[in-house]
């Protein structure tokens, strides 16, 4: 089952050794591919050293059994480590699962309001800071692409990308319908409501990921919405684009220049478009997203923040936190590395 660590440790090494050779670092192109390749390598070849620390020390305590004097050591030593093997295979059986190609990418979020009208889209704002404080968490960078706001603040559609390695790869389980059960700000007789907002997540496409024909392309100009001041828009700089075979629109407004937001919005729509062709036409892709989102349909209600009660619940693998605040300032990691475990569990299962 493991013999694939062998070969990974073997080029591990080998690039250890290019790496350092002079024609190598000369060499820009060649020496941060071998850096990257290397940097991915890295968590199976010490996970699989530290597995071979492991069976020799094992193999040791079960030589001691047979010294009258050290049995009684030796036992307690097999009884620690017996259980430390089995955690460490199933940890290897997970490094050798195929990885998610889009994990490394930036992604491109989109936050709407749904179901409860204004309330929905202050709770759709309230996400969008959500998100914001969790990249800052991670080092990541936010990047806003178009919003549409609410008079009251809140946002009626918002689109942003995070930028930063390995963004998709946290930022992917939050696909979804998102409810939230409060009392909202509107209600002046302090009845709780139950709204909704859905959450997609895209990885960003690359430009050689999809092509696109001009001609399916209807590109629309218009003034972008601001707050008033010095900086706003009193020119038609915002751009909407549509795709007209499929019907998909992408929009920037966060740019000053019609260029900037063109290049943008256009960025956007293929990542959409990536998405749509990938869930269409790849089994494989589209289970592997099923694994991570469930089925990855906005129906789908994947999250409840309660606040009168100050809990979150994740109703794909039953978790429930009462620190709602905490995860409202950005405290994602314990869903989110609940949720990573189970995807990795089921994909486990299915391998078996």
């Amino acid at each position: 089952m493991f013999d694939k660590f062998e070969w990974i440790c073997a080029r591990y090494e080998e690039l250890s050794e290019a790496i350092v050779q002079p024609e190598i670092i000369a060499d820009t192109a060649k020496y941060q591919s071998y850096l990257k390749e290397r940097a991915n390598l890295e968590p199976q070849a010490e996970a699989w050293h530290r597995y071979q620390a492991l069976l020799n020390d094992l193999a040791q305590a079960q030589e001691m059994l047979a010294d009258p004097d050290l049995a009684g050591m030796a036992r307690e030593e097999l009884d620690a480590l017996r259980p430390a093997k089995e955690a460490m295979e199933r940890a290897l059986q997970i490094l050798l699962l195929p990885r998610d190609p889009d994990d490394e990418h930036n992604v491109i979020i989109e936050v709407r309001g749904g179901a409860g009208g204004e309330e929905s889209c202050l709770f759709a704002a309230d996400l969008v800071r959500m998100y914001s404080r969790y990249a800052e968490r991670c080092g990541f960078r936010v990047a806003p692409v178009y919003t549409q706001e609410t008079e009251l603040g809140g946002v009626k559609e918002c689109v942003f990308s995070i930028v930063g390695s390995g963004a998709f790869a946290r930022m992917k389980y939050e696909s979804g319908v998102h409810r939230v059960q409060r009392i909202p700000v509107t209600e002046a007789n302090g009845k709780r409501q139950t709204s909704t907002c859905t959450v997609a997540v895209l990885p960003e496409a690359d430009e050689v990921d999809i092509d696109i024909d001009p001609r399916d392309l209807r590109i629309d100009t218009y003034r972008a919405s601001g707050h008033g001041g010095q900086h706003i828009n009193k020119t038609d700089s915002a751009v909407r684009i549509t795709h007209l075979p499929t019907g998909t629109v992408a929009a920037c407004q966060s740019e000053r220049s019609q260029i900037q937001n063109k290049a943008r919005a256009m960025q956007v729509l293929q990542s959409m478009l990536l998405e749509q062709k990938r869930t269409e036409s790849d089994a494989a892709y589209a289970e592997n997203r099923r694994l991570q989102v469930g089925t990855g349909d906005r129906s789908e209600r994947i999250r409840t923040y309660n606040f009168h009660e100050g809990r979150v619940t994740d109703h794909r693998i039953g978790l429930t936190l009462y620190a709602i605040q905490d995860v409202m300032d950005g405290g994602l990691d314990p869903i989110i590395d609940a949720l990573k475990t189970a995807e990795q569990s089921a994909r486990l299962r299915s391998l078996t």
